[in-house]
């Protein structure tokens, strides 16, 4: 009987948030890339980085070391703004937000629909690109430096599961 009750408190298999990320994809370099950056800042209030391309597409004017859109990456202190985002989704996601990991994409149309987000006349408006990346214990032989390893496929987070953590965390509406 007390086997039962460890099974279903193993804390190996509790699932918590590893980080959030925000991507706002602009296209080009020059002021509408600065307007993003300082958008994500001032969302965030931490430092984002400029993503740079590696490839060469002509017919958007796209070539290697050019700027093309911004990111920044939360690992503590998130949960304030992952609720006005799941607000500004009326806490309902799709099913198909949800991958076969652990991670949960979604997208805002125009920040200004963001909850507690003012409207700025000089920032143009812009979309973002929210991901929130799931984990569980034991992933970090994964990350580790030395002795690199795969996470076990038991191990894995499965969509059904990633659902049912919002479901009982944030009290997310899958449909």
């Amino acid at each position: 009987m007390a086997d039962k009750k460890d099974k279903k408190l193993n804390k190996m298999k509790e699932i918590s948030i590893e980080k959030l990320t925000l991507n706002i994809g602009v296209g080009e370099a020059g002021d509408k890339l600065e307007k993003a950056y300082s958008l994500l800042k001032t969302l965030t209030g931490r430092t984002p980085v400029k993503i740079v391309t590696n490839k060469r597409i002509p017919k958007w004017n796209v070539r290697p070391g050019v700027s093309i859109g911004t990111k920044v990456t939360l690992r503590k202190g998130y949960d304030e703004l992952l609720k006005r985002l799941l607000l500004f989704k009326e806490y309902t996601l799709k099913k198909s937000c949800f991958d076969s990991y652990g991670n949960i994409s979604f997208g805002v149309d125009e920040y200004v629909h963001i909850p507690g987000v003012k409207y700025d006349p000089k920032m143009p408006m812009f979309g973002l690109n929210a991901t929130i990346t799931l984990k569980r214990r034991g992933y970090r032989i994964r990350d580790r430096r030395l002795n690199c390893k795969r996470i076990p496929r038991n191990h894995r987070i499965s969509q059904s599961e990633a659902i049912g953590f919002f479901e009982n965390k944030y009290e997310v509406k899958v449909i």
